[in-house]
């Protein structure tokens, strides 16, 4: 009798497990990594998403750097890849070699913020320059305190943090300020995590770092943000929505995209989740601290996905200045 029951409930353990295993078999999964300063956005899209479809589709993100992301990318691990700089040509490369081809979709506009201690009472603004001077290869073990950089400044030591090497926002904040992507001092805080470098710069009256806005505005309760000057005769300007708009905020406005597997498109669940983003990815990047495109743009974005225009609008290197408009022509054309 024993035997019998075990083999009753061996029986429906059997039955059971393979219910669940199909239950999982149908539920989608769409797998996205990249950028941390894309990341609040492509998450806010998720979690919207996942609602509306009522649990069919599971959508993960992950957070290792735009550089990081695109080499899971590029090997076929993830459909999608969060980028806050366009494609390079070594990542498009190892795509190419891997019979990987994508569709490029701008998201947003993010603003570049360096952010000090709420206890800096001096550094309110600071010039490209000046930036220049902290970050640059040559600063290393040379200039290490806030006098160095003006003589106005105080004698206290300067710590600096940074996104780490596979980030998409050290690769522009390099180009932009120090003219050489991934030209930089090595002597920093360096973490792929904005939230490190939030904590990092809260906690000492002597840090600076930068990152996107949308980290900024959550914590500026905690941060100061400085205001930038492109050179010595042009004003002072915060980093804020209005200013990214305007193309006043320079050279920090930078463009930020999502790159989609062609392959993965075939998917429902995939094809689904971003025509979802680009519907309603607009609404959501404002409310998470970006700036929304033009509706004309995610338009453009939806035409080019459902056509699956593949390629990149730039031509694997780092640029600085995009605007909307130029933007909006390039994906346009590629």
């Amino acid at each position: 009798m024993k035997a019998r029951n075990i083999l009753k409930l061996s029986t429906l353990a059997t039955v059971l497990a393979g219910v669940f295993m199909a239950a999982g078999a149908h539920a989608g999964l769409v797998k996205v990594d990249g950028s941390s300063t894309v990341y609040p956005i492509t998450e806010a899209v998720a979690e919207e998403f996942q609602k509306a479809v009522r649990g069919k589709t599971k959508v993960t993100v992950g957070i290792s750097g735009t550089g990081g992301g695109f080499k899971k990318f590029c090997r076929g691990e993830t459909d999608i890849s969060n980028a806050s700089r366009p494609i390079l040509k070594k990542e498009m490369e190892d795509c190419k070699k891997a019979g990987i081809s994508y569709i490029e979709l701008p998201v947003a506009f993010d603003a570049l913020t360096v952010v000090v201690n709420k206890s800096n009472d001096w550094a309110n603004e600071l010039t490209v320059a000046e930036l220049k001077k902290m970050y640059e290869p040559a600063a290393q073990g040379k200039i290490n305190n806030w006098n160095q950089i003006r003589d106005s400044f105080p004698n206290q030591p300067l710590k600096l943090g940074s996104p780490g090497a596979d980030s998409g926002t050290f690769d522009y904040f390099t180009e932009a300020v120090v003219g050489k992507s991934k030209s930089s001092r090595g002597d920093f805080l360096a973490s792929e995590d904005d939230n490190v470098l939030v904590q990092f710069v809260q906690r000492d009256k002597s840090a600076l770092a930068y990152f996107g806005l949308a980290y900024y505005e959550e914590n500026k309760d905690k941060l100061k943000a400085v205001a930038i000057k492109a050179d010595e005769k042009s004003p002072a300007v915060l980093p804020s929505v209005q200013a990214t708009n305007n193309g006043s905020y320079q050279p920090l406005s930078r463009p930020i995209f999502i790159y989609v597997n062609a392959k993965s498109v075939d998917n429902p669940e995939v094809k689904s989740f971003v025509e979802f983003f680009m519907k309603h990815g607009g609404k959501l990047s404002k409310e998470v601290g970006y700036v929304d495109l033009p509706a004309n743009a995610y338009a453009l974005a939806l035409k080019n996905l459902q056509t699956k225009k593949t390629g990149t609008g730039f031509g694997g290197v780092a640029e600085v200045g995009v605007s909307v408009e130029e933007l909006l022509q390039r994906e346009g054309k590629h």
